[in-house]
């Protein structure tokens, strides 16, 4: 599959990237693609990646538009662009040339534990659920609920992004997208970048309350059924520099990788008009 338009610069996350890839690489060498193919199941990462492909439904919403007026090929193409045979493969290619040996080690090491592998197991079902009035409802009591058990989700959550990353990722997704399909002609007027960063940065400090209130419940969903010594070793677990060196790179590749395909999910909607076959 190939897009029908060329990407776009990697603005922001890709310097990120490569300002990653500089540092892990100075200090060990990358570890090999064998290794990382059983880090990607042992941690739960390949199941995340392949999450990513649920996402396409929101596609039309961002521009305005609903899946519908694409025609009935609309889950077929969404299909091929999140391929997640090949989203893994970029994830590998990527990490094969910046995630050391030494980090990997210690990721894997953890996630292989009993309490590693059962926080996979509980994290590959949340990544795939999209029973959203649950989600709330039951993660929404958790949260209300306060007390330790809210304590060590905050602390998990704040280990994952470490680095707070989040906002920029979100909007470097939709400003690629939004982007790339003003390029393609699929929106009925060009959108002018620098306005869009302008608009989106005057929202930044209410998408980072909203991602950290959405994450808490998601979390408190997810690990419903894990007693609070568990939730409390898992944030120490998170809180390593270590692992936080890797959810950090984890994080910054999934953002690229999730981009990427929507950059290319634009360019197959180019010349389309409601109704049509894709």
């Amino acid at each position: 599959m190939s897009a029908s338009i060329s990407p776009m610069p990697k603005r922001i996350l890709l310097p990120f990237l490569v300002a990653l890839f500089a540092f892990f690489m100075t200090s060990a060498r990358a570890a090999d693609r064998e290794r990382l193919q059983a880090f990607l199941e042992v941690t739960g990462f390949d199941v995340a990646l392949d999450s990513i492909a649920l996402s396409a439904a929101d596609a039309p919403a961002m521009l305005g538009m609903d899946a519908s007026a694409f025609g009935a090929d609309w889950s077929r193409m969404s299909e091929e662009v999140f391929d997640t045979t090949k989203m893994r493969e970029t994830a590998l290619d990527i990490l094969s040339q910046t995630l050391s040996d030494d980090l990997l080690t210690h990721a894997a090491g953890f996630y292989a534990s009993p309490l590693g592998q059962r926080l996979v197991e509980v994290e590959n079902a949340a990544h795939m659920d999209q029973d959203d009035d649950a989600r709330e409802s039951i993660g929404g009591a958790v949260v209300e609920a306060g007390g330790e058990r809210v304590a060590n989700l905050r602390r998990m959550n704040d280990a994952i992004d470490s680095a707070g990353t989040a906002v920029k990722g979100v909007h470097e997704i939709q400003i690629r997208f939004l982007m790339a399909a003003s390029n393609a002609g699929v929106l009925e007027r060009e959108i002018d970048e620098a306005a869009l960063r302008a608009l989106l940065k005057q929202s930044e400090d209410q998408l980072r309350q909203t991602l950290k209130e959405s994450g808490l419940v998601s979390a408190a969903y997810t690990y419903r059924d894990l007693s609070d010594a568990d939730l409390e070793a898992y944030a120490e677990a998170l809180e390593h520099p270590d692992m936080m060196q890797v959810y950090v790179l984890m994080n910054a590749v999934q953002y690229e990788i999730m981009a990427n395909r929507f950059e290319t999910l634009a360019g197959r909607m180019a010349g389309l008009t409601p109704g049509q076959e894709l």
